[in-house]
């Protein structure tokens, strides 16, 4: 590792269930408003569960040309969406930068399924002279960090880290490894995702994860209440700018705060289930805050990986309590965004990091909304229906994957 490399967040970008303005989101959720609601893309009516974070106020035409959108799947659209607002919100040019040093690192969950069921139908329908020439590269996950680097000309590490539900955090994880490395100054780092559609909802109800509370979308999506019954599908892109520190503060950047550390683990346990100790979510938490070189009783708030399904929440409030100790874990503020926009899955993580660090740079923790029964086998503190004013110095964001894939970040205030 390069002696003395810190990374740095200065941009911000999203495309969520609450908005893509910055700053509106950021208010929507401190006032604990939910963006989930019955579907309106499709007809759900035959499907089991029909509520979802759908994106809103999302205007295509403003950040893609018209025949640029149609070379690409949904999830691209979110994703380069969030990528040009997170590099304005930085405030760079990089026509004045080296190509070879600033890269992408970007990716979904799941990757084109709106062109996977459009063309799978289409062929069904008139037979395989009507597949498009853009299938593929419609599909395919790395076409998203592929888009990003031809938009600004980035030459530097350009790849799509795939593992469902903690893609967004492990990309953002890999880009402070290149910083620190000295492979890259700055990375355009997160996750995107586009699955609210039939193939998407269909499987995730097949599996019984899913949320049933039809007639109640807004309260849905209850992590860490006792009466939760499944996530909330949802969709989006986070996209965070990752600049080395030095050449961010001799440029007068805004800081918003560090990425200080990173701890990726696997369960080796069960295909969709967490292990049932959180023994692999314990032990990234231990890995990104001693990385971080902070202690367990350092870390202020956690954003949770807080899905509303009766094991992960369980199982992550154990993993909690042995990563920073029975004391330190009741001492500190942890709460899920997921209550209010649902799980955007690949997207989750770059989403959830922008939160983790407007709630350093701002000084106040968004709720766990829908926090109602408690129940006694998630114990902690959940910053339960209304936000928190507080001082935040150091964050951690866990999340996890189907795989058994654990990914946590450690943020700090600079």
């Amino acid at each position: 590792m390069a002696e003395g490399r810190r990374a740095v967040v200065t941009g911000l970008g999203w495309v969520t269930p609450l908005g893509c303005d910055l700053d509106t989101v950021w208010a929507r959720m401190l006032r604990g408003e939910s963006g989930v609601r019955p579907i309106s893309k499709f007809d759900a009516s035959a499907f089991d569960s029909r509520i979802a974070g759908e994106v809103a106020d999302f205007d295509v035409d403003r950040f893609i040309p018209r025949k640029e959108q149609r070379r690409m799947d949904p999830f691209c659209h979110y994703g380069l969406a969030a990528a040009k607002m997170a590099v304005a919100d930085a405030g760079l040019d990089f026509s004045r930068e080296d190509p070879w040093r600033a890269g992408v690192l970007m990716s979904s969950g799941i990757g084109g399924l709106y062109i996977l069921f459009q063309q799978t139908r289409l062929y069904h329908e008139r037979g395989p002279s009507r597949f498009s020439p853009f299938m593929i590269p419609q599909m395919i996950t790395n076409m998203l960090p592929g888009l990003v680097a031809i938009e600004f000309g980035l030459r530097g590490p350009n790849f799509a880290v795939v593992s469902a539900c903690a893609t967004g955090t492990h990309s953002i994880g890999e880009a402070l490894r290149a910083i620190r490395e000295d492979e890259a100054d700055i990375i355009i780092a997160g996750g995107s995702e586009a699955a609210v559609m039939e193939l998407g909802l269909g499987g995730f109800c097949a599996m019984k994860a899913l949320s049933t509370r039809n007639d109640d979308p807004v309260g849905a999506s209850r992590p860490f209440d006792r009466d939760r019954d499944g996530f909330v599908i949802g969709e989006g892109a986070g996209a965070l700018v990752i600049e080395e520190y030095g050449r961010a503060a001799r440029r007068g950047a805004r800081i918003y705060c560090e990425v200080a550390g990173y701890g990726a683990t696997c369960d080796a346990f069960h295909i969709t289930a967490p292990d049932e100790r959180g023994a692999g979510a314990a032990e990234a938490m231990r890995r990104a805050m001693a990385t971080a070189g902070v202690s367990p009783d350092e870390v202020d708030y956690i954003n949770a990986h807080g899905t509303s399904t009766q094991l992960n929440d369980r199982c992550e409030t154990l993993a909690i309590k042995a990563a920073l100790g029975e004391s330190a874990a009741r001492r500190t503020m942890i709460s899920s965004t997921k209550s209010m926009i649902g799980h955007l899955l690949g997207a989750a993580g770059g989403v959830e990091s922008a939160a983790c660090a407007l709630a350093i740079h701002r000084g106040a923790v968004p709720p766990t909304i829908n926090q109602q029964t408690p129940d006694p086998e998630c114990d902690l503190d959940y910053v339960p229906n209304q936000a928190r004013e507080a001082r935040v110095r150091v964050c951690l964001k866990n999340s996890l994957g189907f795989g058994g894939h654990n990914a946590t970040l450690c943020f700090k205030a600079v």
